[in-house]
């Protein structure tokens, strides 16, 4: 330790703002809107403006990184990200695990934002299990028709209402054992249910997450069970549920598949992938989508913190 009077580095400065602000606590992963009660409204906090230099180079991953080198740049985007979306959070409208359990099954194929003008009317159709599990298959086609896959996904959601009625009393199961059992439900979305509705931590591995861990040089695998088993072993399980909200959320806002936003991306320094996309910071700004680019989000009931627009119901201009 210095002595008294003696200058603190900056360097020390900024590692002690690093750790306090989000590498020591663990995150918990956000309950169902159901579970919390009301919430005093908090003041929408707006998106941070990526902060990326002109001119930035790959980061170079050794071919033979060890795995201790690769949890720890793992780890350090994580905090990173978690810096640009303190408000991450699940893109779904959802009141309950039901009707967060129907969504996610609807998810499928279309965008949340499509879902989520589109389950009002389903809602206020079959508002339960019960509900649903009795409803004509042509009427619930017809209501769920945009979200495309109508047929196979009434067939799916007539199956799991069933199932919720007679075999769990016409609740949401808890379990992951018991959610895949439901038709039209596997561990993607048995993890979405879990990690928002219940609590309890889960990877969701969808098309974002799985591509944007390859980017990163994570892993190379393809199978989704098998990336959410890499991804486990990198991340402590308190941090599944909000790791993959930021990184789904950077895969929708930044990381874009076909042309990723690179030159207004805040974790540039740290990608291995940087220049696969823009790096014109006035051109890749131009990239930015949702609340990051100034646009409506995905959801029509966002959270309280938010900092985006609400997006407009189906049929509004």
């Amino acid at each position: 330790m210095g002595g008294p009077g003696k200058p603190v580095r900056k360097s020390a400065r900024r590692s002690a703002v690093t750790s306090s602000k989000s590498g020591t606590t663990p995150e918990t992963p956000r309950a169902s809107t159901a579970s919390k009660g009301p919430q005093a409204a908090r003041t929408p906090r707006a998106p941070k403006t990526p902060k990326v230099a002109k001119e930035l180079k790959a980061a170079k991953v050794p071919k033979a990184e060890s795995h201790l080198a690769l949890v720890r740049r793992a780890r350090r985007i994580n905090r990173e990200l978690a810096e640009v979306y303190p408000y991450a959070h699940p893109e779904l409208d959802f009141r309950n695990p039901f009707e967060l359990l129907v969504a996610t099954v609807l998810s499928a194929q279309t965008t949340d934002l499509r879902v989520n003008q589109t389950t009002p009317a389903l809602f206020a159709a079959y508002p339960t299990p019960e509900d649903m599990a009795a409803a004509v298959p042509e009427q619930m086609e017809e209501l769920i028709r945009p979200t495309g896959f109508f047929r196979a996904k009434t067939k799916s959601l007539l199956g799991l209402s069933a199932a919720l009625r007679d075999d769990f009393g016409g609740e949401v199961p808890g379990r992951l054992e018991d959610l895949v059992k439901l038709p039209g439900v596997g561990r993607k979305t048995a993890n979405v249910v879990l990690g928002n509705a219940f609590g309890v931590p889960g990877i969701t591995v969808d098309t974002h997450f799985g591509r944007l861990v390859r980017r990163w040089k994570w892993t190379d695998e393809e199978d989704p069970v098998k990336v959410e088993a890499v991804i486990a072993d990198i991340f402590p399980k308190s941090e599944w549920t909000m790791l993959s909200h930021r990184v789904i959320f950077h895969g929708r806002r930044i990381c874009h598949s076909r042309k990723p936003a690179c030159g207004a991306c805040p974790i540039a320094p740290l990608c291995p992938s940087y220049g696969e996309g823009e790096t014109d910071p006035e051109k890749a700004a131009k990239l930015l989508k949702y609340e990051m680019g100034g646009y409506p989000g995905q959801r029509l009931s966002p959270p309280a913190d938010f900092p985006g627009k609400p997006a407009p119901a189906l049929g509004a201009a």
